[in-house]
């Protein structure tokens, strides 16, 4: 007699399919009265079956199709709202689409016959379950409902504030002054509305630009800028003046650059904004800088060094003298690499002060300076303290000008460890740059230790990484030839709900370390060009960016555009 799994309990499934044994299902039927939950999320909870395989179980039992991730990429908002969000996420339940007289509407339980009941009471439609699993449906609705209080109606779907503005002294500023309450009403709560957004996602930077129609507002999530909603032109002013309060700059003042910063308290942490406002020929832009001041809470082992490049860096770090450099553009990651430097070198018998503008992370046990040039604390005067401080380690946010590097040279040839950054292409050239801000060639020859370059790619999404045959012209971009990719399992995220449909998934360093060894420095003191002190560096082994790039590539954690994006192929 043949199995039918319509006439079957889903424990008498899941043992024909072999997803657990009768001994496993046996003691689920005892623990769930215990957990107070169904047979299958009892197994799942005790970690003897996957989600998957207790979806397709259910599937065969209820004769009902399981929702296929890329089915929720694009779906239609207006369809979606049709169930409230309270609603929505009370009952687990998710509007998909409308046919005729019927919604389908995706459900981790679509055998509950009250929700089913109530469903058809709401949408006063014919109710077609289909099955979905918690952890997707639960990403689904995140992301549509966020899109739906977004939306013109934002003004009726967000209240109060979710986050203090405050001051460089933390006294809290009056977001209202200068506006018409009732008038200015949604723009306080669209403000309200894109900090917040941007605070949950994880965002380092927030750009309002003005268009022809209306206001584009974009994040910067993982390295990559994404819109997130466009409000009406005419709160663009209004945007763009509540900003300006919030950061104490001239309202009146609509023609020329501004730069200010202010502070944010959420429920959950405090953020420093950097605010600049600039005039563009549509009006004015504002871009806003996110900097988490909670705990630092990265080491040098999560970063992403291979394991060689971490060995020659913590041996570095735990020189007595010297100067160590990270360069890259703004957004590379070259802070966290110091601060996680510092942290694993901190100790009871060490004084280590850094001066910062501004400061990223909070280090306890270490000394952090945050120059303030309205008041005089510049990096100049800050630095020129330091040495009646006592330090053994400084960390100097940027070397900006020759100012700034000669002390940072002179606190290394003086029994100083220093740590800074630098703004450069890559390490050769960070030498070069050094040498063109004024610093002789042997002081930069006798001063450094080593220069590391770091950028940040973007890592697959795990969710919908999926193989991936690169074009010709991608091959020829990377730099790999057609016999070296027959090697190469390429892979690149799909897209899905998880990645709000970017294919990636977070970011991880990838760095060039240029060791100054006795070769390196002769060509420093001979003042040879980048390309000869880049050749030197390749002969004692180091790795450039781009062959970085391609190490992870190969382990499967980015991909072959991103490593054309971020690095080039020499």
């Amino acid at each position: 007699m043949s199995f039918n799994p319509q006439f079957a309990r889903i424990g008498e499934i899941i043992i024909h399919k072999g997803y657990a044994s009768e001994e496993q299902i046996k003691e689920a039927l005892i623990k769930q009265d215990n957990f107070a939950l169904k047979l299958g999320e009892t197994l799942l909870k005790l970690g003897y079956i996957q989600e998957r395989q207790l979806l397709e179980c259910i599937s065969l039992q209820l004769d009902i199709p399981i929702v296929n991730s890329s089915e929720l990429m694009e779906l239609d908002v207006e369809t979606v709202s049709l169930i409230s969000e309270p609603f929505a996420y009370e009952n687990r339940v998710l509007c998909m689409r409308v046919i005729d007289d019927t919604c389908v509407v995706a459900m981790t339980d679509p055998d509950d016959l009250n929700i089913l009941d109530s469903l058809k009471k709401v949408l006063n439609k014919n109710v077609e379950p289909i099955l979905i699993g918690d952890s997707l449906l639960t990403d689904a609705l995140e992301k549509y409902y966020k899109s739906i209080r977004t939306t013109s109606q934002v003004e009726d779907a967000v209240g109060n504030f979710d986050f203090v503005a405050v001051d460089s002294d933390d006294n809290e500023i009056s977001i209202d002054s200068g506006t018409d309450s009732k008038a200015d009403a949604p723009v306080v709560k669209m403000i309200n509305l894109i900090i917040s957004e941007a605070i949950k996602a994880g965002t380092t930077d927030i750009h309002i630009e003005p268009l022809v129609k209306s206001t584009r507002v974009r994040f910067r999530v993982d390295g990559a800028l994404r819109e997130v909603m466009n409000p009406p032109i005419a709160m663009h002013a209004g945007l763009i003046s509540l900003i300006k309060v919030m950061a104490k700059l001239n309202i009146a003042e609509r023609r020329l650059p501004q730069d200010g910063h202010m502070g944010l308290k959420t429920a959950v942490k405090s953020v420093d904004v950097r605010v600049s406002i600039a005039p563009t020929v549509l009006g004015e832009k504002a871009v806003l800088r996110l900097l988490d001041k909670g705990d630092f809470g990265f080491k040098l082992s999560t970063l992403g060094f291979e394991s060689d490049d971490l060995e020659i860096f913590q041996k570095v770090i735990k020189r007595p003298y010297g100067i160590i450099i990270v360069s890259g553009p703004t957004g590379s990651g070259k802070s966290t690499s110091l601060h996680a430097a510092i942290k694993t070198i901190e100790n009871i018998e060490t004084n280590i002060i850094t001066v910062e503008d501004p400061v990223e992370y909070r280090l306890q046990g270490i000394t952090q300076i945050e120059t303030k040039d309205e008041i005089g604390l510049t990096f100049l005067s800050a630095l020129r303290s330091v040495l009646r401080q006592d330090p053994d380690i400084v960390l100097i946010g940027e070397i900006r000008d020759f100012e700034t590097a000669d002390i940072a040279v002179k606190f290394s040839l003086t029994g100083h460890l220093v740590f800074t950054t630098l703004h450069a292409n890559d390490a050769p050239s960070t030498i070069t740059r050094l040498i063109d801000i004024g610093i002789k060639p042997y002081l930069v020859g006798s001063s450094l230790c080593l220069v590391m370059a770091q950028r940040l790619v973007r890592k697959i999404c795990p969710n919908c990484i999926t193989d991936y045959k690169p074009t010709d012209i991608e091959l020829l971009q990377a730099g790999i030839t057609q016999e070296e990719a027959k090697e190469i399992n390429f892979r690149i995220g799909a897209g899905c709900v998880h990645c709000d449909n970017t294919g990636y998934a977070g970011r991880q360093g990838i760095f060039e370390l240029l060791s100054i060894t006795p070769e390196v420095r002769t060509a420093i003191f001979a003042e040879k060009n980048q390309d000869i002190i880049k050749e030197k560096a390749l002969e004692q082994g180091m790795r450039t960016l781009h062959d970085a790039a391609i190490r992870k590539m190969t382990k499967g954690v980015t991909s072959i555009r991103e490593v054309i994006k971020l690095t080039i192929n020499d």
